[in-house]
């Protein structure tokens, strides 16, 4: 399974919508998003705007591959989890966030273990189709951050709290 999840403050139409053109394609892939509160209702996949806490990390547990914006909490939950996630950040130029920190975030984990990141909605489904060829091996992540990556993490949380 794909559990794709936007968060809950904000919908992301733009993520929702390439993830439901590419479910079009892939009927035989079980595809459940967490959609929050935006306007696009995808078909092709089963979808609920809200989920609970406990039912976002049953659904990370039983998923191959979580699809979500760029949001740290999303991030993280999924590297704890050992499950691979591929974010596409929201964008300030499109009305998508008030700035653009997710696309900081998304360039912080370019390369990183368990992280891959698309930029649009072509790389989207580029790393989906990607997905699915891949051994869909789980990330061998440590429970433990590297140095370099908490340095980033307090660097960008010191930079969004000026």
């Amino acid at each position: 399974m794909i559990f794709l999840t936007v968060g809950t403050q904000l919908g992301f139409d733009r993520l929702v919508k390439a993830m439901d053109e590419w479910a079009s394609g892939h009927s035989d892939i079980r595809i459940f998003g967490q959609i929050g509160p935006g306007r696009y209702k995808p078909r092709h996949f089963e979808y609920a705007r809200f989920v609970t806490p406990q039912e976002t990390r049953d659904l990370t547990r039983g998923s191959k591959l979580i699809v979500a914006h760029a949001g740290i909490g999303s991030i993280v939950t999924a590297l704890s989890e050992e499950r691979q996630i591929l974010v596409m950040p929201r964008l300030a130029e499109r009305g998508e966030h008030r700035n653009d920190h997710q696309l900081a975030t998304a360039r912080k984990f370019v390369g990183r273990q368990g992280v891959t990141v698309a930029f649009d909605e072509k790389a989207l489904k580029h790393e989906l189709e990607s997905f699915l060829l891949s051994d869909n091996v789980k990330p061998k992540i440590s429970r433990f951050a590297d140095e370099e990556l908490l340095n980033n993490i307090r660097s960008y949380l010191a930079h969004i709290e000026k």
